[in-house]
């Protein structure tokens, strides 16, 4: 029997994206299940509602306590933690590239070279420049994975991932869907979505 799996939903500018892509690997090989990474952009779904930027910048005691919260938490797993500046930091096209990535196999590697690049030396990861080296760093042709990030089948397939993240309620990020389309959302939430994951086994329609 095929093991189960969760999708991973994140958004590059995300602080606690930043948390669970650095732990996500190590949690599901321990519960036995696979992880599909799902990046996504936040804007538009947050446009929907209204805001023009993060809600940890609409509201200020938010955004204190998730910068105090994200240092404490960052310290427990023993991992380094800057402030990005500006924030939220533009995703767009590392979104794009990790779509290049989940087709050629090497995404998980980019998503958390490019979570650290931002939160743990402050880089700014919309710079093309920045992605390159990360791109160059894991063994990939830098010039022909950013060609091909920013074709219009690329750009077509992010727009896509956007409405599939709408339709399916995904609001915030990080988000973990499991096998049976149950949702979880929150760093905090990981062990419980690999819990549930496990308990309610692997669905028939996911690639092998």
């Amino acid at each position: 029997m095929q093991r189960p799996l969760i999708e991973f939903w994140y958004d590059f500018a995300s602080t606690y994206s930043y948390l669970a892509a650095m732990r996500i690997e190590a949690a599901a090989e321990a519960a036995d299940v696979g992880v599909v990474w799902r990046p996504f952009l936040l804007g538009p779904i947050f446009a929907a509602q209204g805001w023009n930027t993060s809600p940890f910048n609409l509201y200020p005691e938010k955004g204190r306590y998730m910068w105090r919260d994200m240092e404490r938490e960052a310290a427990k797993l023993g991992l380094p933690f800057c402030r990005p500046d500006p924030f939220p930091q533009n995703s767009l096209l590392a979104a794009r590239v990790g779509l290049v990535g989940a087709e050629q196999g090497w995404i998980g590697a980019f998503t958390k070279a490019v979570f650290r690049a931002e939160f743990a030396k402050g880089r700014a990861i919309g710079d093309p420049a920045v992605l390159a080296e990360i791109l160059a760093g894991l063994g990939q042709d830098a010039d022909a994975v950013l060609a091909e990030a920013q074709g219009e089948t690329n750009k077509a397939r992010l727009r896509r991932v956007g409405e599939e993240a709408q339709a399916r309620g995904i609001f915030g990020a990080p988000t973990f869907v499991a096998d049976d389309r149950e949702v979880f959302w929150g760093n905090d939430r990981l062990e419980r979505a690999l819990e549930w994951a496990v308990a309610h086994g692997r669905r028939s329609d996911w690639p092998v």
